[in-house]
């Protein structure tokens, strides 16, 4: 089970998750209070041939809104505020409590039951509010997460050579690239991949062709699935966005803001390395230094 102050994974700030989240709860809330509304108490709210029909689909459309703004937010400082499951979880309540405040205001003068009904109404409003918002949100995250489980980017042999022990990482000629509905993507050889950059639910793969050219590929996965995947090999991640191939790393340069890596392709500018990744990538850059001068 996952610590409550640890952050959550990307995906759940994810643009196309984020979009599948709100659609799903609309779906949900609409199907939930139609069933509901009978049993309610105190509601205004109908889909009929009511006269507070046009308060219904305003109130409706506004809760969306309210929600579609709050999950674009969360996209948009994805990449600047970092978030733990508590204070993802406070901000999905939130966005209850003010639906469900402004549901209260408004219904107290609408139905006329006087101010004193408030609280009553406030709880009744957190009641349905809570079935018909978190439980989509958690349905969606356990779908997400399930999916990011399942997501799987080989690594292979790219000679299909049957060995009696494991092949390590580092010593496969091909990388071969798959993305989450494991098509193949792209197979390169190891000596001409120099690092992966994340994008969203993308990763970028930067490699020479056999012209020496850098090109760029985009492939629809994700970042810690890489990072799975190739452990014990030469690409190693430094960075929350970036994967690199320690083969291909020429200087190695300690600055002001943390560690630096210089290719060995001028066209590629430095690649920062965090304090989070720092240990790992000197512990390995150490290994093959030593490797090198023992040959």
């Amino acid at each position: 089970m996952a610590s409550p102050s640890k952050n959550i994974p990307d995906y759940l700030r994810g643009k196309y998750q984020l979009i599948y989240t709100v659609t799903f709860a609309a779906l949900f809330s609409i199907v939930f209070l139609l069933l509901s509304l009978p049993f309610s108490h105190n509601s205004w709210m109908a889909l009929g041939n009511s006269r507070f029909f046009a308060f219904t689909v305003l109130f409706a459309t506004g809760s969306l809104v309210l929600v579609a703004l709050s999950r674009l937010l969360m996209y948009k400082t994805r990449k600047i505020l970092s978030m733990t499951y508590v204070g993802y979880s406070a901000w999905c309540i939130a966005e209850v409590v003010v639906i469900c405040l402004a549901y209260s205001f408004v219904t107290v003068p609408l139905t006329g039951i006087g101010w004193d009904q408030f609280p009553k109404t406030l709880g009744n409003a957190l009641l349905y509010g809570t079935i018909s918002l978190i439980i989509p949100d958690i349905l969606a995250g356990m779908y997400f997460a399930l999916q990011d489980k399942n997501q799987t980017i080989r690594l292979m042999n790219y000679g299909n050579v049957v060995l009696d022990e494991n092949v390590l990482p580092s010593k496969l000629e091909k990388i071969t690239l798959f993305d989450n509905s494991g098509n193949l993507k792209l197979c390169v050889s190891a000596s001409n991949l120099y690092y992966m950059e994340s994008d969203d639910n993308y990763i970028i793969v930067r490699y020479t062709d056999s012209r020496g050219d850098l090109k760029r590929y985009m492939i629809r996965c994700k970042m810690k699935t890489v990072e799975d995947s190739f452990k014990g090999s030469s690409l190693v991640r430094c960075h929350r966005k970036y994967i690199v191939n320690m083969d291909k790393v020429k200087v190695l340069r300690k600055e002001k803001e943390g560690y630096e890596l210089d290719l060995d392709n001028d066209t590629i500018p430095p690649i920062p390395v965090t304090k989070t990744y720092e240990e790992n990538v000197l512990s390995v850059f150490n290994s093959e230094t030593l490797s090198r001068q023992s040959l």
